[in-house]
């Protein structure tokens, strides 16, 4: 060392012996900047950068739908349970409730959506658990002991994770967070003609799970026509390179039971309209999930911009609603409707909402309230509830 350095270090020595205060301070400086610098990293890397590393975090995931899974909740837990692989984290696919609706079994049994159903909170594979298309827990024995690890949604709620909170209200579909996340990792999504082995990148779309993710879209938002964001467009034209046309039009149109058409007709025939308003009551059904498929008919009728049809099965009234009027926002709609009503839910967005009520109840005794759960509808849609 030089006499010039030497002098230099002696005389810092000299001043922080006699300013203890000021070193004091300037260490507590440089520990504020380092660590400020690393939680400013964190929190600018890309979502899809910091979920993935959420997940290479552990060796095991559950990866949990709501109740009766759709489309967009399996092609979520599908993205996230491909993503899981590619980062060596072990994933399974789990959801309370059935699979009833004939699109959404045959979107499970044509893209072979591997999912094990749950009853329980004991019945999870892995106690870190990520909840796609949801971000409360629900649907199964000891939901409320259940602290997820990470929450990825698009529906309003205060449901968050321990370690990641993605829910973007403003998105038409999960799935389209989930395709987000995947070139968020500059993945590239396999064509249906090749294999995944072909691709050099780091990260890919699997055909499958790009032709379920674009389906997911298609579906919970009618087609890219209702409750879209330019978002949904995008992820939409990211995955396309990957859709396979051929499973696609096979989920798309499965057959469908006599019994929904009948519904789908009921709903039609006994639908009571005021002014743009429609509601409608199919009475008692033994498949729920034709409900939601019979409004989609009713809301196309000329005329009519909002729409409500309830029908009855196993003790509990079910409810679905849709919307294409600015006026109506069906799922705060359903929710005022049944704001009183014990034991009720009911929720949803803008252009569609849903909700149920259990008629066995001394509280709520079915059809003799029917009356008035009409009356409350129709002052909903109107917006004087």
């Amino acid at each position: 060392m030089s006499v010039a350095a030497e002098q230099f270090v002696q005389r810092a020595v000299t001043f922080a012996q006699s300013h203890p205060e000021l070193l004091a301070a300037l260490l507590v400086s440089l520990v504020v900047l380092v660590g400020g610098g690393y939680v400013l990293h964190q929190f600018t890397r890309p979502a899809g950068v910091r979920f993935a590393s959420v997940l290479a975090e552990h060796d095991h995931v559950s990866i949990l739908t709501h109740p009766n899974p759709d489309p967009d909740a399996m092609a979520a837990a599908m993205g996230v349970a491909s993503l899981a692989e590619q980062v060596d984290t072990k994933a399974n696919i789990q959801f309370p409730g059935q699979i009833r609706h004939q699109e959404n079994r045959a979107f499970r049994n044509v893209l072979e959506v591997d999912l094990d159903p749950i009853e329980r909170a004991d019945d999870l594979k892995s106690r870190q658990v990520i909840l796609v298309d949801h971000n409360e827990p629900r649907g199964f024995s000891g939901s409320e002991t259940v602290r997820p690890v990470a929450v990825v949604d698009h529906h309003p709620g205060e449901g968050r994770g321990e370690e990641f909170t993605d829910v973007r209200t403003e998105y038409g579909a999960c799935s389209s967070v989930i395709a987000e996340y995947f070139e968020d990792l500059d993945a590239t999504p396999v064509p249906p003609e090749s294999h995944e082995s072909e691709i050099e990148s780091t990260y890919v779309v699997p055909s499958r799970v790009a032709t379920g993710l674009f389906f997911g879209i298609l579906t919970d938002t009618d087609r890219l026509t209702v409750g879209i964001d330019p978002a949904d467009f995008a992820a939409s034209g990211y995955l396309s390179s990957g859709v396979d046309e051929g499973l696609l039009d096979r989920i798309a149109n499965p057959q469908v039971s006599a019994e929904t058409l009948e519904i789908k007709a009921t709903a039609i025939r006994e639908r009571q309209i005021e002014g743009a308003f429609a509601i409608s009551d199919v009475g008692k059904v033994s498949n729920v999930d034709a409900i939601p498929q019979a409004v989609d008919e009713l809301i196309l009728l000329e005329g009519v911009t909002a729409a409500v049809v309830y029908g009855t099965r196993d003790g509990m009234l079910y409810l679905s609603g849709r919307s294409r009027d600015d006026r109506v926002h069906m799922g705060r709609a359903i929710e005022s409707a049944l704001e009183d009503v014990p034991g009720a839910s009911g929720g949803g967005h803008a252009h569609m909402g849903g909700g149920q009520i259990p008629i066995d109840d001394d509280d709520f005794v079915w059809p003799a309230r029917q009356t008035s759960l009409t009356d409350r509808l129709w002052r909903a849609l109107e917006g004087d509830l």
